[in-house]
């Protein structure tokens, strides 16, 4: 899947645009700013959104093309974001080490999907957030 996610953020245009997802911008006004999780982020639409918001985001995504895209939009809006690439399966942070944990159209393979959902949730503290919902 790596290397159809780089082929299909190698263009120029950002494949789902440069704005955030509508739903989310409108529930991440009702929070407090904390530190975000945006697994799978692609070009990073919503995570530099977050950062733009206050929040100290954490990213990651198995495309190189993307994590390119994301540090470019990042940079034209003045804002750092923290972008790793790697595949969610192999990635680690600390259990309640996260206040909110944003996924919006985050394709896993059926296989994996299930124990990764729970092992996300695990990342977020007691507590965080004050919005529990799905992201359209």
């Amino acid at each position: 899947m790596k290397d159809f996610w780089d082929e299909r953020y190698r263009q120029s245009d950002f494949v789902y645009g440069d704005q955030p997802n509508i739903y989310f911008a409108e529930k991440l006004a009702e929070l407090t700013p904390g530190k975000a999780l945006f697994p799978a982020e692609g070009e990073g639409r919503n995570a530099v959104y977050a950062a733009i918001q206050g929040f100290e985001v954490e990213a990651f995504d198995q495309s190189e093309e993307g994590k390119k895209k994301a540090m470019q939009l990042a940079e034209i809006n003045s804002v750092k974001i923290n972008y790793t690439t790697v595949s969610a399966d192999t990635i680690g942070y600390k259990k309640e080490s996260f206040d909110l944990l944003v996924m919006v159209f985050a394709h896993f393979p059926e296989i994996l999907r299930r124990d990764l959902h729970r092992w996300f949730s695990s990342l977020v503290k007691k507590g965080g957030g004050n919005y529990s919902g799905r992201f359209q």
